[in-house]
Protein backbone atom coordinates (compact mmCIF):
# COMPACT_ATOMS: atom_id res chain seq x y z
CA UNK A 1 0.00 0.00 0.00
CA UNK A 2 2.94 2.56 0.94
CA UNK A 3 4.65 1.88 -2.26
CA UNK A 4 1.71 2.47 -4.14
CA UNK A 5 0.73 5.79 -2.81
CA UNK A 6 4.44 6.70 -2.98
CA UNK A 7 4.74 5.97 -6.29
CA UNK A 8 1.26 8.07 -7.26
CA UNK A 9 2.51 10.93 -5.79
CA UNK A 10 6.39 10.95 -6.79
CA UNK A 11 6.06 13.30 -9.50
CA UNK A 12 4.07 16.06 -7.17
CA UNK A 13 5.93 18.87 -5.35
CA UNK A 14 4.00 19.94 -2.13
CA UNK A 15 4.80 23.14 0.12
CA UNK A 16 3.55 22.26 3.37
CA UNK A 17 2.51 18.86 5.59
CA UNK A 18 -0.65 19.68 5.94
CA UNK A 19 -0.72 19.56 1.71
CA UNK A 20 1.36 16.30 1.95
CA UNK A 21 -0.89 14.51 4.16
CA UNK A 22 -4.41 15.71 2.70
CA UNK A 23 -2.95 14.16 -0.49
CA UNK A 24 -2.04 10.95 1.01
CA UNK A 25 -5.43 10.56 2.79
CA UNK A 26 -7.14 10.85 -1.23
CA UNK A 27 -4.38 8.19 -2.65
CA UNK A 28 -5.01 5.60 0.40
CA UNK A 29 -8.97 6.34 -0.04
CA UNK A 30 -8.83 5.20 -3.64
CA UNK A 31 -6.24 2.58 -2.91
CA UNK A 32 -9.26 0.60 -0.34
CA UNK A 33 -11.74 1.01 -2.95
CA UNK A 34 -9.95 0.47 -5.68
CA UNK A 35 -11.32 -3.39 -7.28
CA UNK A 36 -9.33 -6.92 -6.72
CA UNK A 37 -7.81 -8.51 -9.07
CA UNK A 38 -8.76 -11.96 -8.79
CA UNK A 39 -11.96 -11.70 -6.86
CA UNK A 40 -14.83 -9.58 -5.52
CA UNK A 41 -15.15 -6.56 -3.96
CA UNK A 42 -12.35 -4.01 -2.64
CA UNK A 43 -10.51 -3.49 0.60
CA UNK A 44 -12.78 -1.33 1.95
CA UNK A 45 -16.25 -3.48 1.18
CA UNK A 46 -13.58 -6.76 3.04
CA UNK A 47 -13.29 -4.41 6.00
CA UNK A 48 -16.98 -3.44 6.20
CA UNK A 49 -18.18 -7.15 5.56
CA UNK A 50 -15.83 -9.11 7.40
CA UNK A 51 -13.67 -7.54 9.85
CA UNK A 52 -15.54 -4.19 11.45
CA UNK A 53 -17.76 -6.36 13.48
CA UNK A 54 -14.52 -8.26 15.36
CA UNK A 55 -12.32 -4.78 16.24
CA UNK A 56 -12.62 -3.94 19.87
CA UNK A 57 -12.44 -0.01 21.22
CA UNK A 58 -9.11 1.40 21.75
CA UNK A 59 -7.62 2.00 25.31
CA UNK A 60 -9.02 5.05 26.97
CA UNK A 61 -5.78 6.07 27.42
CA UNK A 62 -3.02 6.29 25.33
CA UNK A 63 -0.01 3.85 25.10
CA UNK A 64 2.55 4.73 27.04
CA UNK A 65 6.20 3.06 26.84
CA UNK A 66 7.18 1.39 30.29
CA UNK A 67 10.36 -0.05 31.93
CA UNK A 68 10.73 -2.55 34.71
CA UNK A 69 13.03 -2.29 37.94
CA UNK A 70 13.47 -4.45 41.08
CA UNK A 71 12.10 -2.64 44.40
CA UNK A 72 12.43 -3.77 48.02
CA UNK A 73 9.48 -3.20 50.14
CA UNK A 74 11.00 -0.69 52.69
CA UNK A 75 10.38 -0.74 56.76
CA UNK A 76 8.07 1.67 56.16
CA UNK A 77 5.80 -0.08 54.17
CA UNK A 78 7.24 2.29 50.86
CA UNK A 79 9.12 1.31 47.70
CA UNK A 80 11.85 3.92 46.46
CA UNK A 81 11.08 5.08 42.64
CA UNK A 82 13.73 7.37 41.08
CA UNK A 83 13.75 9.00 44.33
CA UNK A 84 9.93 9.20 45.33
CA UNK A 85 8.46 6.53 47.26
CA UNK A 86 5.25 4.28 46.93
CA UNK A 87 3.09 2.67 49.74
CA UNK A 88 2.81 -0.87 49.26
CA UNK A 89 0.31 -3.62 51.39
CA UNK A 90 2.47 -3.86 54.76
CA UNK A 91 2.08 -7.96 54.60
CA UNK A 92 4.75 -7.08 51.63
CA UNK A 93 7.21 -5.37 53.89
CA UNK A 94 10.78 -6.67 53.61
CA UNK A 95 9.88 -8.74 50.07
CA UNK A 96 11.53 -7.93 46.80
CA UNK A 97 8.66 -6.51 44.44
CA UNK A 98 8.23 -5.68 40.57
CA UNK A 99 7.91 -2.22 39.25
CA UNK A 100 6.37 -1.08 36.43
CA UNK A 101 6.93 2.43 35.60
CA UNK A 102 5.90 5.23 32.80
CA UNK A 103 5.32 8.13 33.02
CA UNK A 104 1.80 8.66 34.44
CA UNK A 105 1.66 5.24 36.68
CA UNK A 106 3.47 3.27 39.33
CA UNK A 107 2.49 -0.34 39.00
CA UNK A 108 3.73 -3.05 42.19
CA UNK A 109 3.75 -6.83 41.77
CA UNK A 110 4.59 -9.45 43.61
CA UNK A 111 4.62 -13.16 42.40
CA UNK A 112 3.35 -12.07 38.79
CA UNK A 113 -0.10 -10.29 40.87
CA UNK A 114 -0.77 -6.60 40.48
CA UNK A 115 -1.04 -5.70 44.27
CA UNK A 116 -1.34 -1.81 43.98
CA UNK A 117 -0.97 1.26 41.97
CA UNK A 118 -0.25 5.30 42.08
CA UNK A 119 0.15 8.08 39.90
CA UNK A 120 3.42 8.97 39.56
CA UNK A 121 4.62 11.52 41.39
CA UNK A 122 7.13 14.56 40.11
CA UNK A 123 9.18 17.77 40.84
CA UNK A 124 10.94 17.49 44.28
CA UNK A 125 12.45 14.28 45.38
CA UNK A 126 11.79 12.55 48.77
CA UNK A 127 7.43 12.60 48.19
CA UNK A 128 5.40 10.08 49.35
CA UNK A 129 2.52 8.65 47.82
CA UNK A 130 0.48 6.65 50.36
CA UNK A 131 -2.79 4.70 50.53
CA UNK A 132 -3.39 4.29 54.55
CA UNK A 133 -5.20 0.77 54.05
CA UNK A 134 -1.38 -0.33 52.87
CA UNK A 135 -0.20 0.78 56.70
CA UNK A 136 0.25 -2.44 59.54
CA UNK A 137 -2.54 -1.57 62.10
CA UNK A 138 -0.73 -2.78 64.73
CA UNK A 139 2.81 -1.42 64.22
CA UNK A 140 4.45 -3.23 66.83
CA UNK A 141 4.07 -6.52 65.23
CA UNK A 142 4.74 -5.61 61.73
CA UNK A 143 6.87 -2.72 62.03
CA UNK A 144 10.42 -3.13 63.93
CA UNK A 145 10.46 0.72 64.36
CA UNK A 146 8.13 3.05 66.28
CA UNK A 147 7.84 6.74 66.98
CA UNK A 148 8.09 5.90 70.22
CA UNK A 149 11.48 3.89 70.42
CA UNK A 150 12.74 6.56 68.24
CA UNK A 151 12.00 9.46 71.00
CA UNK A 152 13.20 6.77 73.60
CA UNK A 153 16.62 6.03 71.55
CA UNK A 154 16.79 10.17 71.27
CA UNK A 155 16.72 10.52 75.24
CA UNK A 156 19.23 8.51 75.76
CA UNK A 157 21.63 11.38 73.46
CA UNK A 158 19.90 14.17 74.99
CA UNK A 159 17.14 17.14 75.22
CA UNK A 160 18.26 18.38 72.18
CA UNK A 161 18.68 15.46 70.05
CA UNK A 162 14.86 14.58 71.57
CA UNK A 163 13.59 17.71 70.39
CA UNK A 164 15.01 16.96 66.73
CA UNK A 165 13.45 13.57 66.53
CA UNK A 166 9.65 14.81 67.49
CA UNK A 167 10.06 17.48 64.99
CA UNK A 168 11.13 14.93 62.24
CA UNK A 169 8.08 12.52 62.84
CA UNK A 170 5.62 15.40 63.35
CA UNK A 171 7.20 17.03 60.14
CA UNK A 172 4.73 13.68 57.68
CA UNK A 173 1.50 13.18 57.74
CA UNK A 174 2.29 9.19 58.11
CA UNK A 175 4.86 8.85 61.17
CA UNK A 176 6.15 5.84 59.64
CA UNK A 177 7.52 8.46 56.71
CA UNK A 178 9.69 10.03 58.86
CA UNK A 179 11.31 6.97 60.17
CA UNK A 180 14.38 6.33 57.31
CA UNK A 181 15.21 10.35 58.56
CA UNK A 182 15.49 9.53 62.22
CA UNK A 183 17.44 6.48 61.57
CA UNK A 184 20.13 8.32 59.30
CA UNK A 185 19.98 10.99 62.22
CA UNK A 186 20.41 8.63 64.69
CA UNK A 187 23.40 6.87 63.22
CA UNK A 188 25.46 10.17 62.96
CA UNK A 189 25.69 9.43 66.35
CA UNK A 190 27.53 6.56 65.48
CA UNK A 191 30.29 8.06 62.78
CA UNK A 192 30.82 11.20 65.03
CA UNK A 193 29.64 10.57 68.77
CA UNK A 194 26.52 11.04 70.75
CA UNK A 195 28.16 14.07 72.45
CA UNK A 196 28.68 15.53 68.83
CA UNK A 197 25.42 14.59 67.76
CA UNK A 198 23.46 16.17 70.89
CA UNK A 199 25.95 19.52 70.05
CA UNK A 200 24.93 19.88 66.47
CA UNK A 201 21.32 19.27 67.26
CA UNK A 202 21.38 22.26 69.97
CA UNK A 203 23.56 24.47 67.34
CA UNK A 204 20.71 23.52 64.85
CA UNK A 205 17.95 24.64 67.27
CA UNK A 206 19.74 27.60 68.31
CA UNK A 207 19.21 28.76 64.06
CA UNK A 208 16.10 27.13 63.84
CA UNK A 209 12.95 25.56 65.61
CA UNK A 210 11.94 23.25 62.41
CA UNK A 211 15.51 21.89 61.06
CA UNK A 212 16.46 19.38 58.80
CA UNK A 213 18.66 16.29 58.76
CA UNK A 214 20.64 17.74 56.45
CA UNK A 215 20.90 20.96 58.41
CA UNK A 216 22.51 18.90 61.37
CA UNK A 217 24.61 16.32 58.76
CA UNK A 218 26.20 19.66 57.46
CA UNK A 219 26.95 21.02 61.18
CA UNK A 220 28.61 17.56 61.90
CA UNK A 221 30.64 17.29 58.59
CA UNK A 222 32.08 21.17 59.25
CA UNK A 223 32.68 20.99 62.86
CA UNK A 224 30.41 23.79 63.51
CA UNK A 225 29.12 21.88 66.99
CA UNK A 226 32.48 22.66 68.68
CA UNK A 227 32.19 26.34 68.25
CA UNK A 228 30.34 28.27 70.90
CA UNK A 229 27.10 30.29 69.88
CA UNK A 230 27.91 32.96 72.19
CA UNK A 231 28.64 36.58 70.96
CA UNK A 232 32.16 37.48 70.53
CA UNK A 233 34.01 40.06 72.99
CA UNK A 234 35.62 42.51 71.83
CA UNK A 235 39.17 42.82 73.79
CA UNK A 236 39.57 45.67 75.61
CA UNK A 237 42.36 48.46 74.96
CA UNK A 238 45.36 47.89 76.87
CA UNK A 239 46.34 50.84 78.97
CA UNK A 240 50.28 51.96 78.75
CA UNK A 241 51.72 53.84 81.33
CA UNK A 242 54.74 56.14 81.17
CA UNK A 243 57.89 54.56 80.04
CA UNK A 244 60.39 56.38 82.15
CA UNK A 245 57.82 57.48 84.79
CA UNK A 246 55.65 60.17 85.40
CA UNK A 247 57.84 61.80 87.84
CA UNK A 248 60.90 62.23 85.10
CA UNK A 249 58.82 64.80 82.52
CA UNK A 250 58.32 66.97 85.28
CA UNK A 251 61.20 67.10 86.53
CA UNK A 252 62.77 67.95 82.58
CA UNK A 253 60.12 70.78 82.77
Amino acid sequence: MSTWVIAALRKQTFFSLHELNQAMREKLREFNNKPFQKKQGSRKSEFLENEKDYLLPLPATPYELASWKIAAVMFNSHISVDKQNYSVPFEYIKQKAEVRMTKSTIEVFYGGNRICSHPRLHGRSNQYSTVSEHMPENQQKYVEWTSERFVSWAERIGENTTVVIKHLLSYHKVPQQGYKTCMALLKLGDKYSVIRLEAACKKALFYTSTPSFKNIQTILANGQDKLSDEPVRKTPSVEYSFTRGADYYDRRG
